[in-house]
């Protein structure tokens, strides 16, 4: 009964999907939205679900969210906050939405609160856009969304609107807007950044780095960008990062995750000639160089995915699409994608030894019941992982 019930949670796997969100808390990957083809019509996936996969024993669950829960979405902007995953952002049925929303990831009861600012306003509807996390608040930028034309400022240039979409008075466009949420305080505001700004974009990726933040890349009107620009959250001003090497090519729908201490990993997206990418690239902030790097999953490509920091620096990739979306809407894919990005350390170079010849060697099953009882417990999910039924599920 017991070996049936765990061939169950095996089978148990998230839908394919692109455009969703995914934060890692505790070595738990959450994902939340996006959206999969179902007979050449895009189907929002369910918004009163969230799909945990647990990293050491490659498996996974789902949980039902209850309380003020968000409308089903993609493009969500998301990150995790003190053991919360705040979304905010995204596009649903109808339109763009400016509303954020938490969930509590560590008391097990998954319920959405929709926060409403005690100060300041939220930023006009935006998707596509990307965040970072310092000092407790969360900072966002750029994205694809309206604005009313009141609420355009053409001296500052920090919207671009989109020729091709526009209803009377309201216009679609990107922006490089900068906007704060304080958690603790309930508050929006809008930073005051000096130095010059990134131009306005969507679809681009970013990562924090000590007291920076890093964008890297996408789309304006028709173009694919592989510019690299800094926001220092200290002083609050923008610097371009000219690389003393050769960049990757312009690309949107890519990620980049913070890796090391000095580090940027760079995965995916599509191409400015609309080729999806499986290209990984390092970018080292401090001698502003890239350097192409080689990984087993130059077979699969990924595009409007997400990538996590994960445990010993790994980066997990999940779902995204391999097609070029805007013409070729069926290949979204709901595979893990694990990226190593250093030597591991002697205990999990061990730990997985163990886990993938204990059903094949006595020595070891029989020196097993001698470990720690916290130690076996490590090791049976481990065990779990590598077993080849296990490795279906993802």
């Amino acid at each position: 009964m017991e070996v049936e019930f765990e061939r169950h949670r095996s089978e148990l796997v998230a839908r394919e999907r692109s455009g969703h969100s995914a934060v890692v808390e505790d070595n738990l990957l959450y994902v939340w939205g996006g959206y999969m083809s179902i007979a050449g019509e895009e189907v929002f996936l369910p918004n009163d679900e969230i799909w945990v996969y647990d990293l050491e024993q490659g498996s996974w669950e789902m949980f039902q969210m209850t309380g003020e829960v968000p409308p089903s979405m993609s493009g969500t902007c998301s990150c995790s906050l003190d053991g919360h995953m705040y979304i905010f952002g995204g596009c649903d049925d109808r339109s763009q939405s400016n509303q954020i929303y938490c969930a509590n990831l560590t008391d097990g009861t998954y319920l959405w609160r929709r926060l409403v600012p005690g100060s300041g306003s939220a930023p006009s509807p935006r998707d596509k856009l990307s965040c970072w996390v310092y000092n407790g608040r969360i900072i966002y930028f750029g994205g694809y969304g309206y604005k009313e034309l009141t609420d355009i400022d053409s001296r500052t240039r920090s919207f671009i609107v989109d020729e091709a979409s526009w209803v009377t008075d309201v216009f679609w466009g990107w922006n490089n807007e900068v906007h704060i949420f304080d958690p603790r305080q309930g508050s929006w505001s809008e930073a005051l950044t000096r130095g010059r700004a990134p131009a306005p974009r969507a679809a681009h990726s970013s990562a924090t780095l000590g007291c920076r933040g890093y964008v890297f890349g996408g789309r304006v009107m028709e173009t694919r960008t592989n510019d690299i620009h800094c926001l220092d959250f200290e002083t609050w001003t923008w610097s371009e990062i000219t690389p003393v090497t050769t960049s990757p090519v312009g690309r949107s729908w890519h990620s980049l995750t913070a890796v090391l201490d000095n580090s940027l990993f760079l995965f995916g997206g599509l191409s400015m000639d609309c080729k999806p990418m499986s290209d990984g690239w390092l970018f080292n902030v401090e001698t502003k160089t890239w350097r192409e790097v080689k990984h087993p999953n130059g077979n699969k490509p990924r595009l409007w995915h997400t990538a996590c920091p994960g445990r010993d620096s790994d980066v997990i990739v999940f779902g995204g699409s391999c097609d070029y979306i805007l013409l070729t809407d069926k290949g979204h894919c709901n595979d893990a994608l694990v990226f190593q990005m250093q030597p591991y350390p002697l205990f999990r170079i061990c730990e997985d030894f163990i886990a993938k010849n204990v059903e094949t060697s006595e020595l070891l099953r029989r020196q097993l019941p001698h470990l720690p009882p916290k130690l076996q417990k490590s090791l049976h999910k481990r065990v779990s992982f590598y077993r080849p039924f296990k490795k279906q599920g993802v």
